[in-house]
């Protein structure tokens, strides 16, 4: 394919051009319908631009009162940090379940909820906090909570048992089982977006290098799509000169990580660790159409509060765990023309992992996985201020959000 050829020209000159010249490949809904979400039971009309609901004007009346808050998951301390964004300090702290991997906020943007996976045993839970006081409620005991999504008609929390190769699908208050899909050729399941008309389901299959479509109104897999790896790839070593900047991409199959929903539905953007940067796969024919390039250990995606840009949180290592001060960047995509526009690094070196952007969309917040840090980028200029917090941070959310309602991560809204 000609997008392909292209793909491989810019990757073997990438080096030669540093970061800021760096090549990228591949060839309102009204303000009012913002104020509340729709009926539980209800699929939403797909809309002529998936994000024209999650700009700064369109905050919710259901948030009102809401604590101005950034909720950060720390993997290995098993506590949540809180952070005024204002002062950017740490204001509160507490514990919560085993392995807590992302706050999730609730479909009626009621209630974040902590994802405790507790990794390798049977003592996984979800912990709710009341946004309006920050503070945690009784945990509610299920199994295996890699990640939580809601259906886009708001009937089921999504419950992503990454280890059971499952789907749970539960009631979106009480959690309590409703049914379950299995995903059994989608090893490492972790993270979602759905179609416009919220028919479909797309899963990144971690362990397997592919992606899963579940037919959620047919409960079932609809199919599964292997990502083809590029040529070539971003060192993670200090290369002597740019030169050395890329390295042979040895890897059969990728590791993809986050993805996200294109403004008009017919795209999908998928991050993968192992391929250092963004496959984009065509809705409609369910087939890997282009390549973007961006950065060392490609992982989180976030779409820009006016949906004209995508920023790829690159982790710096292609490794599950990484070393303290990586290669870790930022990239910024520009959505109509699949370029990239901007490249921000992490001063002294990092690992930009999850997060989210603020409700007036001046800052990206990440957690920095490695470094047990926050960080808090200027989207104007790349900017990075950095915050300490507990051991291990992962799927941090920055609360309240615009938008109608949640599908769920750390605040894929609508």
């Amino acid at each position: 394919m000609k997008t392909n050829r292209i793909v491989l020209a810019a990757l073997a000159v990438a080096g030669l051009i540093g970061a800021g010249g760096l090549l990228a490949v591949a060839n309102m809904e009204n303000a009012q319908a913002a104020q509340a979400a729709p009926a539980a039971g209800t699929a939403p009309a797909a809309p002529v631009n998936v994000y024209a609901g999650i700009g700064p004007a369109n905050m919710s009346p259901a948030t009102k009162d809401q604590l101005q808050r950034v909720y950060v998951p720390n993997l290995r301390s098993n506590d949540v940090y809180v952070i005024d964004p204002e002062t950017l300090k740490v204001v509160d702290k507490f514990k919560v379940g085993v392995g807590p991997q992302h706050v999730v906020p609730a479909y009626d943007l009621q209630t974040l909820w902590v994802a405790n996976n507790a990794e390798r045993t049977n003592k996984g839970s979800l912990t709710p906090i009341d946004p309006r006081t920050g503070k945690p409620g009784p945990q509610v005991a299920v199994d295996d909570p890699y990640n939580m999504y809601f259906s886009p008609d708001g009937k089921s929390a999504i419950v992503v048992a990454e280890a059971l190769h499952r789907l749970d699908f539960r009631d979106p208050k009480t959690m309590a089982m409703q049914y379950a899909i299995d995903v059994p050729q989608c090893g490492g399941i972790n993270h979602a977006d759905f179609s416009p008309d919220g028919r479909y389901a797309m899963f990144t299959c971690e362990f397997d290098g592919a992606v899963a479509r579940i037919d959620l109104k047919e409960r079932k897999v609809d199919g599964y799509l292997k990502l083809s790896m590029p040529a070539t790839r971003f060192s993670e070593k200090d290369p002597i000169d740019q030169l050395l900047a890329n390295e042979v991409c040895s890897k059969k199959k990728g590791m993809p990580q986050d993805i996200r929903v294109s403004p008009d539905g017919r795209r999908y953007y998928i991050a993968d660790m192992d391929a250092d940067g963004v496959h984009i796969v065509d809705a409609a024919t369910f087939t890997k159409v282009g390549f973007i390039p961006t950065g060392v250990g490609a992982h989180g995606l976030y779409p820009s509060r006016d949906g004209t840009k995508l920023y790829v949180a690159n982790r710096g290592t292609h490794n599950i765990h990484g070393k303290r001060k990586g290669k870790g960047r930022v990239t910024v995509i520009d959505f109509a023309s699949e370029k990239v526009v901007s490249q921000w690094a992490i001063p002294g070196g990092g690992s930009p992992d999850m997060g989210n952007v603020s409700a007036d969309g001046k800052y990206l917040w990440l957690s920095g996985r490695f470094d047990d840090v926050v960080y808090r980028i200027d989207t104007a200029n790349g900017d990075v201020k950095q915050v300490k917090v507990g051991q291990e941070p992962h799927g941090l959310t920055v609360w309240p959000q615009p938008g109608r309602y949640s599908l769920g991560h750390t605040g894929n809204m609508r």
